[in-house]
């Protein structure tokens, strides 16, 4: 990448040297101690072009060759130039992500683990992650522009989906690969299908799981302490809880009395878990561990029985023993990932690709019985 093409917010993960042959391989200063892919083929007594084929096109070799020019690859400890590659190929590489601000510093490193995980698969491929930011739709966009303009990056990998999301049209029409970690919110909602494949989280699922656990523990009064109504997530995860009570029989009016919507954060789950406590809750699924946070400490001071069950499974979570649904960050990853490089290898993005990924249940102290019934 240009030096004069890369803003102070990029991040870029990996640096690989070039010879001033073009060769792959060796330092920018063309030190000839660095192995090159010609001391490689004459270690391997093959030619130049084979030792090509087995890093770019292994299928092309016959297994025992393929093996042999490997072996030399590792004997001579070879590293492959990632910008020699570019020039040849013209890819570089590189997968662009947007990092996000960490609000409240629990729920929102949960998409660290994603990061963490869609980079580590990512160099297992031979492919690095590049982060940028963007503080709104239109910001993203110019980072489009920068980013593809001056072919920094291969595809890109979106999160933090919404209704009327723009960057889908954006990238598609200029045939710009991408894979998105969310639904096409918009798209459900009336009804018609994807153009693009995704992948989500099964919020509802999630939440679901959380109050049939709470139902086994004997629990009938069984709060929703989630967001404001409009958050696609959000709803999901509110839908889970509405289903499984009404399943077992509660009325619409009194799950109204059990439904708390606020903003995300601990002390606006406190908040609302005092009401509903007063309103007789003896059990709470939040729509994040923020909020999980927030109304296990207010159970605690005020001596009360009840449970509390977050949602992301965050190392905060854990440490104050609160039940919280995980989500198959992993598996989202690796997924996204799949889809980049199938699409860099001249396989369009598939529709019937999308699905849901079923979270699941992870119970620790806050699971707390349901207080004995007085006769």
């Amino acid at each position: 990448m240009a030096p004069d093409s890369r803003s102070d917010s990029d991040v870029r993960i990996g640096t690989n040297d070039v010879r001033r042959d073009g060769g792959e391989g060796g330092p920018a200063g063309g030190d000839s101690r660095r192995p090159t892919v010609s001391s490689v083929a004459a270690h391997a007594g093959v030619s130049r072009q084979t030792v090509s084929n087995a890093l770019n096109s292994p299928e092309r070799l016959q297994p025992d060759t393929l093996k042999r020019v490997l072996a030399a690859i590792e004997e001579t400890g070879y590293v492959r130039s990632a910008a020699a590659r570019q020039m040849r190929t013209a890819r570089s590489g590189v997968l662009a992500y947007r990092l996000d601000p960490v609000l409240d510093g629990i729920s929102g490193l949960v998409l660290d683990t994603f990061l963490h995980s869609l980079t580590s698969d990512a160099e297992a491929h031979d492919h690095r992650v590049m982060l940028y930011t963007a503080d709104s739709d239109e910001a993203e966009l110019r980072q489009f522009e920068r980013l593809t303009r001056a072919r920094s990056v291969d595809a890109f990998v979106l999160v933090g989906t919404h209704a009327h999301d723009a960057r889908y049209r954006w990238l598609t029409e200029r045939h710009v690969p991408y894979a998105v970690f969310g639904r096409p919110w918009a798209r459900q909602a009336s009804g018609k299908q994807s153009q693009h494949a995704w992948t989500d989280v099964d919020g509802a699922a999630g939440t679901s799981q959380a109050t049939e656990h709470l139902r086994s523990l004997g629990h009938t009064e069984i709060a929703f302490v989630g967001w404001p109504t409009g958050s696609g997530t959000g709803d999901e995860r509110r839908r889970g809880w509405e289903q499984s009570m009404s399943a077992a029989g509660v009325p619409t009016r009194h799950r109204h009395g059990l439904d708390s919507a606020q903003p995300d954060g601990i002390r606006s789950g406190a908040e609302a878990a005092r009401r509903l406590l007063e309103a007789g809750a003896t059990a709470f699924v939040c729509a994040s561990d923020s909020l999980a946070v927030g109304a296990w400490g207010a159970v605690q001071a005020a001596g009360a029985q009840a449970a509390v069950v977050g949602f992301d499974d965050s190392p905060t979570a854990a440490a104050l023993g609160i039940t919280s649904v995980r989500q198959p960050l992993e598996q989202a990853a690796r997924w996204a990932l799949d889809s980049v490089l199938s699409q860099l290898d001249g396989r369009p993005s598939d529709p019937a690709d999308s699905g849901l990924l079923v979270p699941t249940l992870v119970v620790r102290e806050s699971s707390v019985p349901a207080p004995a019934a007085h006769p």
